[in-house]
């Protein structure tokens, strides 16, 4: 898709892409500089790949939720 590149920098996303993706007037987006090309995500779009991420690093493995951390860290905490 096409957009043109105001004198200011500002870049017009049409209409039926921003309600694709859930971007409204005002809402934040994170650009991605990959060397070759610039990348614009959401920001759920960035969560989601991070979660997504997260779960296959700790896919199998045991006390590794927020719980179980805050409770070593209550632990630890007691200890001292």
């Amino acid at each position: 898709m096409k957009a043109r590149v105001m004198a200011d920098g500002r870049v017009s996303l049409p209409a039926d892409m921003r309600r694709r993706h859930g971007i409204e007037r005002g809402g934040d987006v994170v650009l991605e500089d990959t060397g070759d090309a610039i990348v614009l995500r959401t920001l759920d779009q960035i969560v989601a790949r991070a979660q997504e991420l997260s779960r296959q690093l700790l896919a199998g493995k045991t006390n590794v939720s927020v719980d179980d951390f805050l409770e070593e860290r209550r632990r630890e905490a007691e200890q001292e």
